[in-house]
């Protein structure tokens, strides 16, 4: 049991209360003191003259000792332990020097301590312990104060009112009334006794206390006493500083608290929803959305650090915007697929034209689809030229199969982040367009067309078409990781449909992920049925027409597609068809009636001068012109290639902004010509004798490629021979230096262009014939194809004559 001090703003007060006088409840100091008494050892507490206090007696050692006092004259010295630890002190563990007190009242506590009021009599020194047992006892020799002296000098006038101001200063930082204690202080006038009021209710170490105690002289002990004080008003005003601020923030937050509760009083009038109901309804959303383990896992981590944030806070709207994106999201929602195999083949009908195979791919991924639900959806690639219905295909495979569907164009996308989206450490974050897309959606199944693929760039910031790598493989799709959502989402149900206009820009890796399905362009019959069926209607409906207030004959839509009109899809031909409904809509807007027919005679009134003539076809060539034929990624083009001689020293030339390809195919046709000059009647010595050029008109678009080859060298033995090839023949095909005809690309749009020229005849490879099978019958019965495997078989084909 320990010797503990319990001393209260009440105990302070009755100490400084005292009259300096001796008047009231203060014991008379006695003319003698006993010269042995008992010891009473206290600890963390240093007991002044004139102080009046509790103490709590526990020892056995020190409750005998209180025992005797009370037994004798009431008399003990109160001595401080060096120690505070220490249980059982000796006399090498007490101070020398202590205060002689009177035990004024005794308690007895049920468990056994007893609770003493003393009163500070005189300092002591102990000259002698005289015992140790059963309690502590010791000769003392009382320490006599100076008498104090009635004149002051200004220094300690001055050290009397710092010690008094600098106590007021700490009553006031504490908040304690100081009025009364005050003057008290005031009327005390002996330095000394001033010293131990105010030391005897400052808040010290015990060694410092003790060092108070033991100075004698009362100027240098309330020197003592003034820099105790003075240490006590720093803390005290740090103190008040700090609780002040502490208030501050305390106020701040009761004022946000306040203002919150009326912001919640507001919601529940207008009906709004509450900060905690929020949290309630996005955990509901959360159990409902049908997370993945994973995904389940890092939403429940993301919630908790939500539920801890302050609602305000820019990291609670971040962790909030991210739930928000895992719960938009569809895990398990699916559209259900429509496996009706003719309905579907009746739709795909309605909406385009033709376009058979990628109608039969579609019919074969529903049949599977049919016989395993499970299978992965397919990465189909439309490459044709503009204007050919590839992006609207994907709205109708979506209409057959009962899909979703969504688009997003890549053309001029440079940014990687577009495609997998930014980490959440970005300001304004947010996920790739690839899971935009699919939250647009709706469901994880959608028809999701990926436009324009051929026309994505690179720069510093990523290649998105590396990115795509992941989203269009399906063996990785099944857990495509986006930066922003940082978990896995399945994607392989997902039908990626791509368009392209040429496959040469679109990476290897990214094309090998693909199944090409090509979508050439329209013949005549076909241009002018899709016009009848859709383009003329749509139009009409647009322009504010009814189907029988315009009537636009057969031989007129033909004449709007080929003199108004030259490519391999429908656009221009649909605006046109819209320019005629356009000025029929304002006719019949000024009031005339209908319906309104358009004859082959009002067109050119409708639409102006035709663009093209209907027949190009020069009806002789000079020597040296031959027709060949090219492909663009719109469409195919005729190509009138010239070649003169003249007195030279065996230069070729090549003008027309011909590309190195083209350049080496004329380098390779005049080898040939110099090859076969005896066989073919040429003067063998031309290439001494003469200069060779050869010029593609239209010179400012820039033409390269090899399928030029036998139109070079017909043109070549045309200039040499002066023998003019016939006008109505088209050819191309590639050529090498042994006389071979290699295979060319985009046979179907170099015979539409060749028709549409007015060609009869057109000259392909012999290794192109399986390619006549894309070409409909209805345009092979228009213009006769000879294929050939030599060189030398061109010339007895070309020959006017």
């Amino acid at each position: 049991m320990s010797d503990e001090k319990e001393l209260t703003i009440n105990d302070l007060s009755e100490a400084l209360g005292q009259s300096p006088d001796g008047e009231g409840d203060e014991f008379e100091k006695p003319a003698e003191l006993p010269a042995e008494m008992p010891v009473l050892p206290v600890r963390d507490i240093v007991v002044f003259n004139y102080m009046i206090l509790p103490l709590f007696v526990g020892r056995d050692k020190s409750v005998a000792a209180v025992d005797a006092a009370l037994g004798s004259d009431r008399y003990i010295l109160i001595l401080t332990q060096r120690e505070e630890k220490t249980d059982d002190p000796t006399p090498a563990d007490l101070y020398e020097v202590g205060t002689v007190a009177m035990i004024m009242r005794m308690l007895k506590m049920p468990d056994g301590r007893l609770k003493v009021l003393v009163q500070g009599i005189s300092r002591a020194r102990v000259t002698e312990f005289t015992a140790v047992a059963p309690y502590t006892t010791a000769r003392v020799e009382p320490i006599e104060e100076p008498e104090p002296s009635e004149e002051f000098t200004l220094e300690q006038e001055a050290l009397l009112r710092a010690s008094r101001e600098q106590s007021e200063k700490i009553l006031t930082l504490r908040g304690l009334p100081s009025s009364d204690i005050m003057g008290v202080l005031n009327s005390v006038n002996d330095p000394g006794r001033l010293s131990d009021l105010i030391a005897s209710n400052l808040r010290m170490k015990v060694e410092d206390a003790q060092r108070i105690l033991e100075c004698i002289a009362p100027m240098d002990r309330l020197n003592l006493v003034n820099e105790q004080l003075v240490k006590e008003v720093e803390v005290a005003s740090m103190q008040a500083k700090i609780q002040s601020m502490a208030k501050e923030g305390m106020d701040r937050a009761q004022k946000d608290f306040f203002l919150r509760e009326q912001m919640k009083a507001i919601r529940r009038e207008l009906g709004e929803a509450e900060d905690g109901d929020e949290l309630d309804e996005l955990a509901r959303a959360l159990e409902r959305a049908g997370l993945p383990v994973e995904v389940k896992k890092e939403a429940d981590k993301q919630f908790k650090r939500l539920a801890s944030m302050h609602p305000d806070s820019s990291e609670a709207t971040v962790v909030r915007t991210y739930l928000d994106w895992i719960v938009d999201l569809p895990w398990k929602t699916r559209s259900r697929d429509r496996l009706d195999i003719k309905k579907a083949r009746q739709i795909l009908d309605e909406d385009h034209y033709d376009l058979e195979k990628v109608k039969e791919r579609i019919l074969e991924y529903l049949s599977v689809r049919k016989l395993n639900p499970k299978m992965k959806g397919p990465i189909l690639c439309f490459v044709g030229p503009p204007g050919v219905g590839k992006t609207s295909l994907g709205r109708s495979i979506a209409r057959a199969l009962g899909r979703k569907f969504n688009r997003m164009s890549l053309g001029g996308m440079r940014d990687e982040a577009e495609i997998r989206g930014h980490r959440r450490t970005y300001i304004g974050a947010m996920p790739g367009r690839i899971i935009q897309a699919i939250k647009q959606a709706g469901t994880m199944n959608p028809v999701l067309m990926l436009d324009e693929v051929d026309k994505i760039g690179s720069d510093f910031r990523g290649d998105p078409s590396s990115a795509l790598l992941e989203v269009l493989d399906p063996e990785q799709n099944v857990a495509f990781s986006d930066h922003y959502l940082n978990v896995p989402y399945d994607l392989s149900k997902v039908m990626f449909i791509c368009t392209a206009n040429v496959l040469d820009t679109i990476p290897a890796a990214l094309l090998d992920r693909m199944e090409v399905i090509r979508l050439p362009g329209y013949t005549e019959q076909e241009k002018l049925k899709i016009a009848r069926r859709y383009l003329l209607p749509r139009q009409a409906r647009e322009n504010g027409l009814k189907p029988r207030d315009i009537s636009l004959p057969d031989p007129v839509l033909l004449k709007i597609a080929r003199e108004y009109t030259r490519e391999a899809g429908l656009r221009n031909l649909e605006r046109e068809i819209g320019s005629v409904c356009r000025k029929l809509a304002r006719r019949k807007a000024e009031g005339e009636k209908g319906p309104f027919r358009v004859t082959a005679q009002t067109v050119q009134k409708l639409l102006g001068v035709p663009t093209y003539l209907e027949d190009e076809r020069e009806k002789e060539l000079v020597p040296g012109v031959a027709v060949g034929l090219a492909w663009t990624p719109y469409g195919g083009s005729v190509l009138h290639i010239e070649a003169t001689t003249m007195p030279g020293k065996g230069t070729l030339m090549t003008t027309g902004k011909l590309g190195e390809v083209m350049k080496e195919s004329a380098q390779a046709a005049l080898s040939y010509a110099r090859s076969r000059a005896t066989a073919l009647g040429i003067d063998p010595d031309f290439a001494e004798k003469r200069d060779i050029h050869i010029h593609v008109p239209a010179g400012a678009t820039p033409k390269d490629g090899p399928s030029a080859g036998i139109t070079l060298v017909t043109a070549l033995l045309s200039a040499l021979t002066g023998t003019s090839v016939a006008s109505d023949l088209a050819m191309t095909g590639e050529i090498t230096l042994r006389g071979r005809v290699l295979p060319v690309g985009g046979i179907k749009e170099k015979i539409l262009a060749a028709v549409a020229h007015g060609m009869k005849r057109v000259v392909i490879p012999a290794q192109n014939r399986k390619d006549l099978e894309d070409v409909p019958a209805e345009l092979r019965r228009k213009i006769e194809v000879i294929t050939i495997e030599h060189i030398d078989e061109i010339w007895a084909i070309a020959k006017a004559g």
